[in-house]
């Protein structure tokens, strides 16, 4: 009986201490110095998983053997060399980024497209014709997008690209910072509760305000200046953001848009951060730089080619 009770205590002892252990630090959220969720650090938001279900396909999630096959087509369309191209970038610069076996980033509505009013997906489309047109052959500076003229990127969200994909975030009890690799935009988002700025005044990447719910930080963006947009939706477009820290070396980013001149309803997406040692590059990219000259000198070569012929 007294090994028995000996052994009880012993027993109850380790269960105490284990009770007493705190969690393991991935189940817990990371604090900053005041209090708020820390998510500061270097994220890599790569991601190769497309953001609509394209169509025809009905199934949410792929197989490994159909990713690796959307992998190697998405690789295929950019790398197949075109009649007269000079040259393009060779796949050891470009960032793949991580797949999930999703068919979309979208996750609402369930069918994993963007629900578009009548007719402006075939307007949308139309639209993009028009502008690689002239993209290929510009006339002026007008011609190339935003992207291009390295004024900024094109509208938030800011969605994966082929490389740069690097975001850092900063905090401070009164704002978070969130500077993209990209065409070095710079996201300065307020936490004190002060309301968007006057509907008359318009900007590239909008009116951005912040808050905390729990331990997710939500952010509004309003007020775009309309002059670029992200699938249709320009001076209308209302988006709000979700980033949660998952863990240690994962941020959970969901986006709500919401445009009701363009779309029948609100509709999200989502994509996970991966944390990353960096460092962010500096993307060297300025309004008027020697690109945009060469791309319009060349396009003048092309035009005195034609005419040559004629």
């Amino acid at each position: 009986m007294r090994f028995r009770s000996i052994a009880s205590l012993v027993l109850l002892a380790a269960l105490a201490a284990l009770v007493a252990l705190p969690a393991p630090a991935s189940a817990q959220t990371a604090r900053t110095a005041w209090g708020d969720p820390d998510l500061q650090g270097l994220w890599n938001m790569n991601h190769g998983t497309p953001l609509e279900r394209p169509e025809g396909v009905t199934a949410a999630v792929l197989s490994d053997e159909d990713r690796a096959t959307r992998r190697a087509e998405r690789s295929s369309a950019f790398f197949t060399p075109r009649d007269g191209d000079p040259g393009f970038y060779n796949e050891f610069w470009f960032e793949w980024g991580k797949e999930d076996n999703r068919t979309a980033m979208i996750d609402d509505p369930a069918d994993g497209r963007i629900p578009m009013q009548p007719g402006v997906r075939e307007r949308l489309n139309e639209m993009r014709s028009a502008r690689r047109a002239k993209a290929e052959s510009p006339d002026t500076w007008t011609d190339m997008s935003v992207y291009d003229r390295c004024i900024t990127r094109w509208a938030l969200p800011a969605l994966p690209t082929n490389y740069n994909n690097n975001w850092n975030i900063l905090q401070t009890p009164d704002y978070v910072v969130i500077y993209m690799e990209m065409l070095h935009d710079a996201r300065i988002i307020p936490l004190a509760g002060r309301p968007h700025i006057d509907d008359g005044i318009r900007q590239w990447l909008g009116d951005s305000r912040g808050r905390w719910e729990g331990d997710t930080l939500v952010i509004e963006t309003t007020n775009f200046n309309g002059k670029h947009n992200f699938n249709a939706s320009q001076e209308g477009l209302h988006l709000v953001e979700r980033i949660r820290r998952v863990d240690a070396e994962t941020l959970d980013w969901q986006w709500t848009i919401t445009d009701p001149e363009v779309y029948t309803r609100p509709w999200t997406g989502s994509l996970p951060l991966s944390a990353t040692e960096g460092p962010l590059f500096e993307f060297a990219c300025h309004e008027g730089n020697y690109g945009l000259y060469n791309i319009l000198a060349g396009a003048r070569a092309e035009d005195a080619r034609e005419a040559a012929k004629q």
